[in-house]
């Protein structure tokens, strides 16, 4: 297989996220991770766990836009929050904006009292961040979603639990950043954020310009690993064939 797409890249490099984890609940915001975990499930992972967002547990691994066709278990709210308050879970959550020291806002843009726009809300964010571990996605990299300092704060940055004490540090874990430009952790300068690698196509250049805050790199940059051809596969023929990737991601 060839002509591998922006979206596969991604996709392949938010199901790496989850190599050696077992035995979790592996929580998906958004199309490329949703497909990216269900990969690793079909790959490297086979142990997670998956749920319909619901309370169900999925005991297959269907195509995204279809309906799970065996349940493994059932997972109401109550046993959700205790399976997060027991660290057993990885989310990967979105952001509206994300900043260097991996603060999310999903609150609102602009003043708080009196925000220019109104966005989803607080939700759980803060309790996953301090709880297990935590992953981004980020479907457009740019500067209004890279940001210096976050307008308002929903998940917990490195800087933050470290300011909270160790109650908030004990299970806090920022793990990795994907975007469509590159890959993050927080390996950088007080666990700030630093360039793990750039996708296929993608200059340092680029990434600096599209990032509102200085990205520390160390050493040799690397490029993002391509899938192989079976998990190109899985992604365009079981997992993906109406390929909904391609409109979170455009080529």
């Amino acid at each position: 297989m060839s002509d591998v797409s922006r979206a596969e890249v991604a996709i392949t490099a938010c199901s790496d996220l989850f190599r050696g984890q077992r035995e979790i609940l592996a929580s998906p915001a958004g199309i490329v991770p949703t497909i990216g975990i269900r990969l690793a499930l079909l790959t490297h992972a086979p142990d997670l766990m998956i749920s319909d967002g619901e309370s169900t547990i999925l005991g297959d691994v269907p195509a995204i836009d279809q309906p799970s066709a065996v349940t493994a278990g059932y997972l109401p709210y109550r046993e959700l929050f205790e399976l997060i308050a027991t660290g057993r879970r990885h989310v990967v959550m979105g952001a509206a904006q994300l900043d260097r020291m991996g603060n999310q806002n999903l609150s609102a843009i602009g003043e708080h009292g009196k925000p220019k726009r109104q966005l989803l809300g607080t939700r759980a964010a803060a309790t996953n961040t301090i709880n297990h571990t935590t992953s981004y996605w980020i479907a457009r990299h740019s500067r209004r979603s890279l940001v210096e300092k976050v307008d308002f704060v929903t998940g917990v940055g490195t800087d933050r639990a470290r300011a909270a004490g160790a109650a908030a540090l004990r299970f806090h874990r920022l793990h990795q950043v994907v975007t469509n430009l590159g890959v993050f952790d927080f390996s950088g300068p007080d666990a700030s954020m630093a360039l793990v690698s750039l996708h296929p196509g993608v200059s340092l250049d680029e990434l600096n310009e599209a990032t509102g805050f200085p990205v520390h790199t160390a050493g040799d940059i690397s490029t993002t690993r391509l899938p192989d051809d079976r998990e190109l596969q899985l992604i365009r023929e079981v997992l993906d064939p109406l390929k909904r990737r391609e409109h979170e991601v455009p080529a």
